[in-house]
């Protein structure tokens, strides 16, 4: 499955697969996010899938947040597995 990203007023929904396979899909629409607005909500909750890339990409976003002092929210926990995968990534 494929990961699409929609957006309204810096507002972001994840949808599908987050993986190594896509990456360039979310680099594509966040690398300069910060450059450009100084509040971002992401949310998850329709995410069907995320891998260890996909939550590093998300942690690698975080911090450069907090390193240009910018907000970044990331909401949503309508899966239980990406739920999962995250707190086994923080638990390691």
């Amino acid at each position: 499955m494929n990961l699409y990203i929609t957006n309204a007023n810096n507002y972001f929904n994840l949808k599908g697969s987050f993986s190594k396979d896509n990456l360039d899909v979310f680099w594509n629409e966040f690398q300069f996010i910060f450059e450009r607005n100084d509040r971002v909500t992401i949310n998850i909750e329709r995410l069907t899938h995320i891998d260890k890339s996909g939550i590093n990409a998300l942690v690698k976003l975080h911090n450069e947040s907090l390193t240009k002092e910018k907000s970044l929210s990331i909401i949503g926990m309508g899966n239980p597995k990406v739920y999962t995968r995250f707190k086994n990534e923080e638990a390691a």
